[in-house]
């Protein structure tokens, strides 16, 4: 316990736990059983792409194309199901192998090509972006098939009813917690977790002891490509329609989640569980906004804010650990 207090997560629920105490002074709503839910249901999306970005950002890389790649498999999906109808699990297939496809082919530019990883996913968002445009034309897809449509009404363990309203977890829900538990075992207990951090920590060293670069940051940007599918089915089963535009600007949302969550955009550092701590730290504040009628646009100022404020802080810690470390002096 002692640990813990003194690590970033902690400082991160305390913010979460002092922000909430304020919203719920302001709006008497905010705590009921039926907002807390909605409130999760809808930034579950969020929460599934900040796991696969956690993974990106540990290893010292971004992924600006994380809006971009949900919204063109949305389309992909839609376009699918529209066609050819089929099964949820033939939907899932479909989103991931996508995902999969786009994220593998950004992990070997990045990984063999050695490309930098804003450079490789700023052309992806750009291709993608103009792909959307030709293809869609803007056009949104309403047309989703009555059985997908009925996944999305999915839910487990419900409680209340007569006299009270029936309240369930959301099949939304409970896919984020899935991966999120996925993500945190890949992360703690198998070596390509370890692989990640130790890339991000000092990839020569990494080299060194014989870790796969190349390997391995293809199979992060893979995986961030398959949480991508995750969160495009996940999304059109909440909406229950397509908007091609509907992830624009979706991808600094992402980021500030993982790094309010702690992660050192430097590579290194960072959690599964800080990372939920971050999106819930986000949803909180998007819902308090909401709830005490303060305009929106306040999120991106507060959000962007609180990026400068973190990375300033990791900046500032990571200098002065440094300065404090012993100096060797290296003779010729």
């Amino acid at each position: 316990m002692k640990q813990f207090s003194k690590s970033k997560e902690f400082w991160i629920l305390m913010m979460l736990i002092i922000l909430s105490i304020l919203i719920s002074t302001r709006s008497s709503a905010f705590l009921r059983p039926d907002n807390i839910i909605d409130l999760l249901r809808n930034n579950a999306v969020l929460g599934i792409s900040a796991l696969g970005m956690t993974l990106v950002i540990i290893t010292g890389g971004i992924d600006v194309s994380v809006g971009a790649v949900i919204a063109v498999i949305t389309v992909i999906t839609g376009k699918f199901m529209v066609t050819f109808g089929g099964n949820i699990i033939l939907t899932f297939l479909v989103a991931t192998a996508s995902g999969l496809i786009i994220g593998g082919i950004t992990g070997a530019l990045v990984g063999f090509a050695r490309i930098p990883a804003i450079v490789v996913t700023l052309g992806t968002m750009s291709i993608i972006n103009g792909f959307m445009l030709y293809y869609t034309n803007g056009t949104w897809i309403n047309d989703i098939p009555k059985w997908f449509i009925d996944f999305g009404k999915i839910t487990l363990f419900k409680f209340g009813g007569q006299n009270q309203v029936s309240i369930g977890v959301p099949i939304q829900i409970i896919i984020f917690l899935i991966m999120a538990i996925l993500t945190w075992a890949l992360l703690k207990y198998t070596l390509i977790g370890r692989s990640v951090y130790a890339i991000g920590s000092n990839p020569i060293s990494a080299r060194r002891i014989g870790i796969n670069l190349e390997r391995t940051l293809t199979f992060v940007y893979a995986y961030m490509g398959l949480i991508a599918g995750i969160a495009a089915v996940t999304h059109t089963s909440i909406m229950r329609q397509v908007d091609p535009n509907a992830f624009f600007g979706f991808e600094l949302q992402v980021i500030a989640a993982v790094v309010i969550g702690g992660a050192s955009i430097t590579g290194g550092n960072g959690s599964i569980f800080g990372t939920i701590l971050g999106v819930l730290f986000l949803s909180v504040l998007n819902n308090g906004l909401i709830l005490t009628h303060i305009p929106t646009f306040w999120q991106k100022i507060i959000m962007g804010a609180i990026i400068v404020f973190t990375v300033s802080i990791d900046v500032i810690q990571r200098k002065r650990i440094e300065r404090s470390l012993p100096k060797v002096d290296v003779e010729d």
